[in-house]
C-alpha cells in the first residue's frame, strides 16, 4: 500500500508531481534553493481523448500509460519518484478526535475501530491510513486525525499506471489536498503573492472538464465542500450544438482558438455568465446552511478557470473579489520551463504543483 504517512516526509530524491485527470495528465517537477527559493524545473501536460474518470477509476488503462510516457518524454525530466493523487470522490476522510498519550500501535488499533464505524465497506477491501493533525483545540489532551481510506482497486490503477510508464510511486495525494497544499505556498511567508487574513474565509473553486467544485477554506479547515457539473466539456457540448460540429471538432477548435468571430458572444460570454451565477448560488447556499456570512476571496484554478471574463463575471455575481491562481508565481523558471506556457496554462497546474510539493513539506 502506497502510504498517506508520506505526504509528511520529505523525500531525498527528485520528485514529480503527475495529476491525472479526465481530460490530461500534467506534470510538475520543482526545487529550492539554499535561500528557500523556488525554481520551476519544467512542467508539461499531455491531453488524454477517450479516457474518462468515472468515480475515481480510469478507463482505457493502455491509453493512460502511453500519454503519459509521451508526457515524460517531452518533459524532460529524469526523476523517477511520482506523488500521485486520487478524486475526492475515490477517497473517504474523516477527522476523529482520539486520546492524545496513545502509542503509535495503540493509535492503529484505534483508528481502524474508528475507521469501521464510517466505511460502508470491509476494512479488507481498503487501503487505510492516518495522519496525527495535532492537539485538539476542542478537548485539552486529545488530539484530532485525519483517516483516509479508498478502495484498493483504485488506488492499486493509479499505482500500475505509473509503474508502467517507468515510474516509482512515493506519494498517494488527493486532488483537494494537493491543490489546498500549492494555495498554502502562495500565501506563506513575506512573499506571499496572496494576502489573507487568519479569519479570513477563501473559496476555493476548480473549474475543471466536468464541472467545477468549491471548498470553502478558513485556514486549514474545510468549511464546505460541492460539486456541481458545469465545466469546460459543457462549454465544449454549447460549442458543438451553436456550430453544428462534432464534440470533438468542437473541442478541437476550443483549445486550438479557431472558433467563429461570433464565438465570444454567441456562446462563451453566456456560459460564463451561467457558471458565475451558479458559483454564487452555491455561495449562498452556503451562507444560508453554515452561520457564515461572508467570504474575502474567491481563487479559481483549473483547465477552464482563465476563460475570458469569468474571473470577472464570477466578482459581479457575489460581490466578492475574484482571482485567478497561478501556482508558479514568486517562482524562478528553469530550462525546462516556458514562459509562454506558464503564463497560458498555470491554473491548470495547481493540483500537480501541490503533488510536486510534497517533496518539501512535511
Amino acid at each position: 500500500m502506497v502510504s498517506l504517512k508520506k505526504f509528511f516526509t520529505r523525500q531525498p530524491e527528485p520528485l514529480i508531481g503527475v495529476d491525472i485527470s479526465a481530460s490530461a495528465i500534467k506534470l510538475v517537477e520543482l526545487s529550492r534553493d539554499s535561500r528557500g527559493g523556488w525554481t520551476l524545473e519544467r512542467c508539461a501536460m499531455e491531453p488524454l481523448g477517450t479516457a474518462r474518470e468515472e468515480d475515481g477509476t480510469t478507463s482505457y488503462f493502455d491509453e493512460v500509460v502511453d500519454a503519459l510516457r509521451r508526457l515524460l518524454k517531452k518533459s524532460g525530466t529524469r526523476a523517477k519518484q511520482v506523488a500521485l493523487s486520487l478524486p475526492p470522490s475515490a477517497v473517504i476522510t474523516k477527522k476523529v478526535m482520539l486520546p492524545g498519550n496513545l502509542s503509535e500501535q495503540e493509535l492503529e488499533i484505534q483508528v481502524e475501530s474508528e475507521a469501521s464505524q464510517y466505511i460502508p465497506f470491509s476494512l479488507d477491501e481498503v487501503s487505510l491510513d492516518f495522519c496525527v493533525i495535532g492537539p485538539s483545540p476542542k478537548s485539552p489532551g486529545d488530539m484530532d486525525v485525519l483517516l483516509a481510506a479508498t478502495r484498493k482497486e483504485k488506488l492499486q490503477e493509479r499505482v500500475e499506471i505509473a509503474e508502467a510508464a517507468g515510474l516509482k510511486p512515493v506519494v498517494m495525494d488527493i486532488d483537494s489536498y494537493a491543490a489546498r497544499l500549492a494555495v498554502e505556498r502562495l500565501l506563506e511567508g513575506p512573499q506571499a503573492v496572496l494576502h489573507a487574513g487568519e479569519a479570513d474565509l477563501l473559496a476555493l473553486v476548480k473549474v475543471g472538464g466536468r464541472g467545477y467544485t468549491m471548498q470553502i477554506l478558513r485556514g486549514e479547515e474545510v468549511l464546505y465542500d460541492t460539486e456541481q457539473s458545469l465545466g469546460g466539456s459543457q462549454l465544449t457540448q454549447n460549442i458543438a450544438r451553436h456550430y453544428s460540429m462534432t464534440v470533438e471538432e468542437a473541442e478541437q477548435k476550443k483549445r486550438a482558438g479557431e472558433l467563429p468571430a461570433d464565438y465570444a458572444t454567441e456562446v462563451l460570454q453566456p456560459f460564463v455568465r451561467s457558471v458565475a451565477q451558479d458559483v454564487a448560488r452555491s455561495l449562498q447556499f452556503f451562507f444560508t446552511s453554515t452561520p457564515y456570512h461572508s467570504v474575502q476571496h474567491v481563487l479559481l484554478f483549473g483547465g477552464s478557470a482563465s476563460l475570458d471574463g469569468l474571473a470577472s463575471a464570477i466578482e459581479d455575481s457575489t460581490g466578492v473579489p475574484t482571482r485567478v491562481l497561478n501556482p508558479f508565481e514568486g517562482m524562478e523558471l528553469g530550462a525546462g520551463a516556458s514562459k509562454s506556457r506558464v503564463r497560458r496554462d498555470g491554473p491548470s497546474y495547481l493540483t500537480a504543483c501541490g503533488l510536486a510539493l510534497r517533496r518539501f513539506y512535511q
